[in-house]
């Protein structure tokens, strides 16, 4: 991340302190800490105030903190209690009334002992600030987002020739998995899926040692992760012969779904709105109990942030979100098709980042 855009992400969280009747913010999500200061690590805080930027961590990340923490941020490297200098620097300034912290992250016992602190400063939970401020990606986060899509679809497509009836669920994972790494994915953005036959009606199935059958579906959620960013992608497949007509019948009812919802969502339009773009052909067939997660989610440093393209969100979706759109049908006992790819909001509408390959593939 450059320092000017940490700089200007902080003025942006400044901007939002009196809106929320706050003196400064206390950042302990790790996404978040990443996004205002460019740290990568694991563990740390960082301390938002109109004065100045405090970024705290421990003797692990010494030289790292140096070498990532941007320009303008003051740089606290703590030998034991983070929190305990935290509030040691509170209490360098005079006039702070009432501080922040993120209550949508933090634990119970954290949370009673900020609201507890013995401190002239107010600690108060807020919720979500700095994500107010990521669901609207700038160019270089659209771009690595493209580009982590881009490294996953390469590595479904050196994987998928490989794929064959008799292989378990898990060597088919692991297929993937290290045609991402060898492509260059940080890591994998949430455990990969990989489903067959049956199991595939499972939304979130853990991959198992389900050897597949000639003539299963086969359905593969995965991601990729680069410079922090996530990728989100699921396709399915039929493996070791050619679609039935059932299989073809609901593969293409999805696809229908999910082409209609990546060409008509549109920043502007509501969560809920979205949602019904890949919802109502699904419903119009009959099949709309069996499509009962929500159309898509936000993408960026986490795999599941806002804004949510559900039936419950009457919220607008902003100008240069990136979201999935994944409709599917599942049918327990015989199983189920998920088609998913990654679509940028742009000012002049849709623009898909991943590979948008979405023919139905049967691997012979």
């Amino acid at each position: 991340m450059a320092t000017d855009a940490g700089a200007a992400r902080r003025e942006s969280v400044i901007e939002l302190l009196d809106h929320a009747g706050i003196d400064g913010l206390i950042v302990s999500h790790v996404p978040n800490i990443r996004y205002l200061t460019g740290f990568t690590g694991s563990a740390g805080a960082a301390l938002v105030l109109r004065q100045e930027t405090v970024f705290f961590s421990d003797f692990r990340y010494r030289t790292q903190a140096d070498h990532e923490v941007g320009d303008g941020v003051r740089i606290e490297i703590v030998p034991s209690d983070i929190w305990s200098r935290v509030r040691a620097v509170l209490g360098e300034y005079a006039g702070l009334d009432r501080i922040g912290f993120e209550g949508h992250v933090v634990t119970v016992g954290r949370a009673r002992e900020f609201t507890q602190s013995e401190l002239a400063t107010e600690l108060v939970p807020v919720s979500r600030l700095v994500e107010q401020l990521r669901v609207s990606k700038d160019a270089d986060e659209v771009r690595v987002i493209g580009e982590a899509a881009s490294l996953a679809t390469d590595a479904l497509g050196a994987t998928l020739p490989h794929v064959r009836p008799g292989q378990r669920e898990l060597d088919v994972a692991a297929r993937l998995e290290h045609e991402l790494r060898t492509r260059g994915s940080q890591w994998h953005p949430f455990p990969t899926i990989v489903a067959s036959g049956a199991r595939s009606a499972l939304p979130h199935a853990q991959t198992s040692t389900r050897e597949i059958q000639a003539g299963d579906l086969l359905l593969l959620d995965f991601g990729a992760q680069v410079d922090g960013y996530c990728a989100d992608i699921t396709r399915t497949v039929v493996v070791g012969g050619r679609a039935d007509e059932r299989q073809r019948t609901v593969y293409d009812l999805v696809r229908q779904a999910q082409q209609r919802a990546v060409s008509h969502v549109r920043a502007g339009m509501t969560g809920r709105e979205a949602d019904a773009l890949g919802r109502l052909p699904i419903e119009e067939r009959g099949f709309g109990d069996a499509f009962g997660h929500s159309l898509g989610h936000g993408l960026g440093l986490e795999v599941h942030e806002d804004p949510r393209l559900s039936k419950s969100n009457d919220d607008a979706l902003p100008v240069d979100s990136v979201v999935t759109i994944e409709p599917g049908v599942y049918i327990p006992g015989w199983g189920g098709v998920r088609i998913e790819d990654d679509v940028h909001l742009g000012a002049d509408g849709p623009r898909v980042l991943s590979d948008g390959d979405t023919e139905l593939r049967e691997l012979i």
